[in-house]
Order: structure tokens, then sequence, then C-alpha cells
């Protein structure tokens, strides 16, 4: 019964349209950032490591490089605060996280591009 009522209550905040990517596809994921009374977006780009959740609790983790140094963040899915997320780059894989990637850099960062027809 519990469940159910919970059910009820996230699908009023689910995103209707949910862009569609996985993980190792590389993306620019849109942020809404707020200053003041001023908002603009801002573009996150990099690969996406690692999917978790379901529902409004839905979330994935984008890693880039930034001046030699990893970055990691951290977004949920289903918030009003990502305008878009666009996908550049497919790439193919055979693991569900690719936590592997942190230890490396340079060339040893690249993946497999997958084409698709």
């Amino acid at each position: 019964m519990s469940q159910q009522i919970l059910q009820l209550v996230e699908q009023s905040s689910l995103k209707e349209k949910v862009d569609a990517f996985g993980i190792g596809d590389t993306v620019d994921v849109h942020t809404k950032i707020q200053e003041g009374v001023k908002e603009r977006i801002q573009i996150f780009s990099g690969i996406v490591i690692a999917k978790s959740g379901s529902g409004t609790r839905e979330m994935f983790v984008v890693r880039r490089i930034v001046a030699g140094e990893g970055v990691e963040r951290k977004f949920p899915i289903h918030s009003p605060r990502i305008d878009k997320i666009e996908v550049k780059r497919r790439s193919v894989i055979r693991r569900a996280k690719l936590y592997f990637l942190r230890e490396r850099s340079g060339k040893a960062v690249r993946l497999k591009e997958r084409r698709i027809k």
C-alpha cells in the first residue's frame, strides 16, 4: 500500500521526455544556474561512468579532466535544473560501472567508439 502511494507522489515529478544515453557515452549536460535574479545555462561535458537508482531517485555520474585533474559530478536525471542531456559520442563498453577510468590518464582514458547505422 505505501509503495503505491509513493509511486503516485513520484509520478508528478518525473519528466515526460528523458534523453536516452548510456554508460560510456560522452555527453553535454546543460544545467540551469541561478545567479541572483538571473538564470543561465552551464554545460558540463564528460563521460558517463555510472548510473544508479530508479524513478525520481535515478542518478548518473559524469567524469571529465580539468587541468590534469579528474572532476566527477553526480546529476539526478529528473531534476528540473537539468535543461537537456546531449549525447556527443557513444562508446563500446562491457561494464556497468566505469570506475577503472579513475586510475587512468591521457590516452588510456579513451574508449572505443560505437558506430550507429
